[in-house]
């Protein structure tokens, strides 16, 4: 069964229990409005007998002198004993019950009931009354409930006939609603099977409104648009990466088939070109290294949940490690405590990168000025600085400038910078301070804890 058939059934049930109800509260309501006034009627003939005079007939016979109950109606007295009296030409005897013996007797009050006469529903009214001698009876008002019964028979009829319709009409209503209803939901199965078939992330759900069904549609569209913008960002990974990995093996290639000549080649010449091998490849290893990297980082991104980070301690532990392999530089720090939210490593992995670039750009013997305060970290070298029309691509996957060409890396150390500050909510700038060098200012979203 599909969904647009359950939900008209759904909607359609609803509305049929509605209609039932609906149906049942009428009924009740108009039987109770129909027997309020039988009940009314017969009290108030019962009211009007007994104020008037009341003789009894040898046979005995009681004569009220009127008309009783409508059609069919009749009255009754029953004596202290139990004795029936009724009108002459009257068949048959109302039951005479415990409760009218003891209203008969003087100890009960008036009530009414049901009663059942030759196959007769009748409703019946008793009272207490007494005659001219003072003796005490039971006298009994009766009405058949035939006509009431009739239309209350009629009204069931109606009732269903209109329920039944009722339920014709929301089904075929369920229908037609489902069907507008589950627009949104059917354009969002023919997109989603069309990106299947295809694999065209262009693809985009036209969408209005504000409900629930817009909204689900509009974030279909946003991770469309997010897995559009990987898979784009993943071919012009692979597109850089296959470019940057060309010279250098080409160059290798070349090298290593001069060295396939080695009984042709003067040793210091052998010997240049090994040295030249060596460090081919020790530039594919660090840039291998780097593209290996920039894919942890963003699965870790995803599969590692964020905690509070002490950013001055992540970055402390950065820095030995930096003092370290760059013995030649000299690093000053100014590290506030600051509290951050995201990944230990992946910081640290950031703040090393961000130390390492300064380090390789400062003279023998510089100084690399290292501060952090409310949730950033400032690195800054003494080095030739970044020209103005580099600065804007910078932090780009594989970009160098002209003046880094000439040096060793892979053009990918700063990219990560940048992909660790957007995932964890700020962001990386590189600035040209005034005395020359170069500021970066990496900004996590933390808070100062001191």
């Amino acid at each position: 069964m599909s969904f647009r058939t359950r939900l008209a059934l759904v909607a359609a049930v609803a509305v049929a229990l509605a209609v039932v109800a609906a149906s049942a509260v009428v009924y009740v309501v108009v039987r109770n409005e129909l027997r309020a006034q039988v009940d009314h009627s017969v009290k108030t003939q019962a009211q009007e007998i007994a104020h008037g005079p009341i003789h009894l007939e040898p046979g005995p016979l009681l004569d009220v002198g009127r008309p009783v109950g409508g059609d069919n109606g009749f009255a009754q007295l029953v004596t202290a004993l139990g004795h029936p009296i009724v009108t002459r030409g009257e068949r048959g005897f109302l039951p005479v019950t415990h409760h009218v013996l003891r209203v008969a007797q003087g100890h009960g009050g008036p009530f009414l009931s049901d009663a059942m006469v030759s196959g007769h529903a009748l409703r019946v009214a008793t009272i207490p009354v007494q005659d001219n001698a003072g003796h005490t009876y039971a006298l009994q008002v009766a009405q058949p409930l035939s006509g009431l019964n009739h239309t209350l028979h009629r009204v069931f009829l109606y009732l269903v006939l209109i329920a039944f319709g009722g339920i014709l009409v929301a089904a075929a209503l369920g229908l037609v609603v489902s069907r507008a209803a589950l627009a949104p939901v059917r354009r969002l199965t023919e997109t989603t099977e069309h990106v299947t078939e295809t694999g065209d992330l262009s693809e985009r759900i036209e969408t209005t409104g504000h409900d629930e069904l817009s909204r689900l549609a509009a974030s279909f569209n946003t991770m469309l648009g997010a897995l559009e913008d990987s898979s784009r960002a993943q071919r012009q990974l692979v597109a850089d990466a296959s470019h940057e990995l060309r010279t250098p093996l080409t160059s290798l290639r070349t090298n290593i088939e001069v060295l396939a000549r080695a009984n042709e080649l003067a040793p210091e010449d052998r010997e240049r070109l090994l040295d030249d091998v060596v460090e081919q490849i020790g530039e594919m290893t660090a840039l291998i290294g780097e593209l290996i990297e920039l894919a942890r980082e963003t699965a870790t991104d995803v599969s590692r949940p964020p905690e509070d980070v002490r950013l001055d301690l992540v970055t402390a532990v950065a820095v030995d490690r930096a003092r370290r392999n760059r013995p030649g530089v000299e690093f000053q720090t100014e590290l506030d405590e600051s509290l951050v939210h995201g990944a230990p490593s992946t910081i640290e992995r950031a703040v090393a990168n961000l130390l390492d670039n300064a380090a390789k750009w400062s003279p023998p013997g510089g100084t690399v000025e290292v501060s952090v305060r409310e949730g950033e970290v400032s690195v800054r070298d003494h080095g030739p600085g970044i020209d103005a029309e580099d600065l804007p691509y910078v932090f780009d996957r594989f970009y160098r400038s002209r003046a880094a060409r000439g040096m060793p890396g892979s053009g990918l150390g700063l990219a990560i910078v940048k992909q660790v500050a957007e995932s964890h909510g700020g962001s990386v700038v590189a600035e040209r301070p005034e005395g020359g060098g170069t500021l970066m200012r990496l900004r996590l979203n933390g808070r100062n804890s001191s």
